[in-house]
């Protein structure tokens, strides 16, 4: 009886700290119309911020790349995740082979692992980007050669 009352009480204290610690930040809702999308380098690109501020720590973006475009070879300090919305998002990383990915397809690159991705549908494509701190890209003269397809 007692270790179920030493849960309870744990579990509620828990709980309590969690529910604490998530009330300071408020939600957040934005329809796609609210979002403003500002062209990225290369030009074939288009970014809006979700949430997040890059110049400090995490953040969320969505991207639009044009039929065609290509990101070339770069990496982030943070870690890069990137879930596609629609299109065929063709995506390379160093040491594994390049994969092309349709919506729901997701790839994580952990930081400074060099990586580059093309849009390769006859439409648009679109993706939401996540980095879990501060934001920069450093582009890579030269590229690297991702490891053979098996």
């Amino acid at each position: 009886m007692l270790k179920r009352a030493l849960f309870v009480a744990s579990s509620t204290v828990l709980l309590l700290s969690i529910s604490s610690a998530q009330a300071g930040k408020p939600g957040e809702v934005k329809a796609q119309s609210d979002l403003k999308f500002e062209a990225d380098d290369p030009k074939c690109l288009s970014y809006a911020l979700e949430t997040g501020d890059p110049d400090k720590g995490p953040s969320t973006f969505i991207l639009k790349a044009v039929p065609q475009c290509e990101v070339p070879w770069h990496f982030h300090t943070a870690e890069e995740q990137l879930m596609v919305v629609s299109g065929e998002v063709r995506t390379e990383m160093e040491g594994m082979p390049a994969r092309t990915l349709e919506a729901g397809g997701f790839a994580m690159m952990p930081g400074k692992i060099k990586h580059q991705f093309s849009c390769q549908s006859k439409r648009e494509c679109a993706m939401f980007v996540s980095f879990d701190g501060k934001y920069d890209i450093v582009w890579v003269k030269g590229g690297s050669q991702p490891a053979p397809a098996k």
